[in-house]
């Protein structure tokens, strides 16, 4: 009995989590409520506080189902520890990509965060959070390209920093681009050589080593 009252209590949970996930993408964070969620749900308002402290928990919630494995495949780039870690975080960003294109659930959540959120509060459980994952992001990055130019698979010469910056925003316009326009091209199918052609770039491109001088204007 009391295993069926825990399934029946996750799937009840589960189901709130779908009806938000529709929610806030039609009304976006900031316009959407508990009630809205309730509603589009057939529960009570009462059942939401069931389960969730409140609207900022129940977003991190719908989040985490598709995006706390992201953030799991992230960090296991450095917790490679050998091989060419180069190769493992393309391995990452392809299946980042195509993960959009494939899962709906996934790329619904994509377009909540990056366009249907408006955090103003910067103490907005949230915002930390989304900010949080911005800095460990790029943090993650930093670690796996230090460990290639350690390695030997890139120069020693490579300016980290740029090739960090460049390496997320590449990623992330690949997306934002395919997001705007899914008809452009195929993220499925170009993905590994979008991903192939960020990689070179970061291999052999002059720009990006320490060495080059940058001219400032007069």
């Amino acid at each position: 009995m009391v295993r069926k009252t825990k399934e029946e209590a996750l799937e009840t949970r589960n189901h709130l989590l779908d009806a938000a996930e529709d929610v806030f993408y039609r009304l976006g964070y900031a316009r959407t409520t508990l009630d809205a969620v309730a509603e589009a749900a057939g529960m009570t308002r009462g059942a939401i506080y069931w389960h969730f402290k409140n609207k900022s928990d129940l977003f991190n919630a719908m989040c985490d189902r598709v995006h706390l494995p992201m953030e799991r495949l992230a960090e296991s780039v450095n917790q490679e520890t050998a091989g060419n870690p180069l190769d493992h975080m393309r391995k990452v960003a392809v299946f980042f990509l195509k993960e959009c294109d494939q899962n709906p659930h996934f790329r619904k959540i994509i377009e909540i965060l990056w366009k249907k959120t408006e955090f103003v509060d910067p103490s907005d459980a949230m915002y930390i959070r989304q900010h949080e994952a911005g800095l460990n992001g790029r943090e993650h990055i930093r670690t796996a390209l230090t460990r290639a130019v350690d390695t030997g698979y890139l120069s020693p010469d490579t300016d980290i920093r740029l090739a960090g910056v460049l390496l997320q925003a590449s990623i992330e316009g690949i997306l934002q681009n395919w997001l705007l326009e899914p008809g452009y091209f195929s993220l499925a199918n170009e993905a590994e050589r979008l991903v192939d052609a960020c990689f070179d770039t970061i291999r052999s491109a002059a720009s990006l080593r320490k060495s080059v001088q940058t001219v400032q204007p007069e």
